[in-house]
């Protein structure tokens, strides 16, 4: 068994690749030897006495401005092995977003996920200059609500028709047992603000459901490499 945890330890390692089709190669195959074997990641990766890492990304959100940063949040930390939560001072307004995870886990899950904010938050600029002129702050607050809730529905969307394809994906993306006992104490999330995507609403949701289904967080990972190959 020993021979079979290298060597899926060795796939998961080419799978961080930032060369798309070797990495994609790499986890698939490494995918369908932990299915098979019935092994978790981190019992392959070495990682069971690794840190679990808690801690903050630097993005807020009220209830009312931006709280699908949140919802953004569990969906690709269920993806990443990671867990999202809040964290907030008793009475403010304002949360901050926070993952829980291996450190591997945690750094790969931070860096997805701030992409994905970025390109969300990017297109709510360009709506904010469009519709300055000729809406209110309120109305161009609940444009861009509706955007980044549609952005996560089309998200969420892809990530499913992705686990369709690939159903023995589940085991690795299970979040490890570490993670989930350091977490435990913590309350059980619950739903953060509400956005409305009815009415005139709908498209600005539409757009967003279009651009999270062709959302693609590799493209960052390999911007990150690039740029530390560049710094090297």
């Amino acid at each position: 068994m020993s021979a079979i945890k290298d060597k899926i330890a060795k796939l998961l390692a080419l799978a961080t690749s930032p060369n798309e089709q070797e990495a994609q190669a790499a986890l698939l195959k490494a995918r369908e030897l932990m299915a098979k074997h019935k092994l978790r990641p981190e019992e392959c990766q070495g990682q069971s006495g690794a840190k679990v890492v808690v801690r903050t990304v630097g993005v807020e959100c009220t209830k009312q401005t931006d709280s699908w940063a949140l919802t953004l949040g569990g969906i690709i930390g269920n993806r990443y092995c990671c867990k999202v939560y809040r964290q907030h001072a008793k009475g403010a307004k304002k949360v901050t977003v926070g993952f829980a995870g291996l450190e591997d886990d945690f750094e790969v899950c931070r860096r997805v996920y701030l992409y994905a904010y970025q390109c969300v938050k990017n297109r709510c600029e360009h709506i904010r200059a469009r519709e300055r002129k000729h809406s209110s702050s309120t109305e161009i607050r609940e444009m861009c609500n509706a955007f980044g809730l549609g952005f996560c529905y089309g998200l969420e969307a892809a990530f499913q028709a992705q686990e369709k394809e690939h159903q023995e994906w589940g085991l690795v993306l299970a979040v490890p047992q570490a993670v989930e006992d350091a977490m435990s104490h913590m309350s059980k999330p619950t739903t953060f603000g509400k956005v409305s995507i009815d009415g005139w609403r709908a498209k600005y949701a539409s757009a967003g459901y279009a651009e999270g289904k062709k959302f693609a967080p590799e493209r960052q990972l390999e911007a990150d490499a690039d740029h530390q190959k560049a710094s090297a």
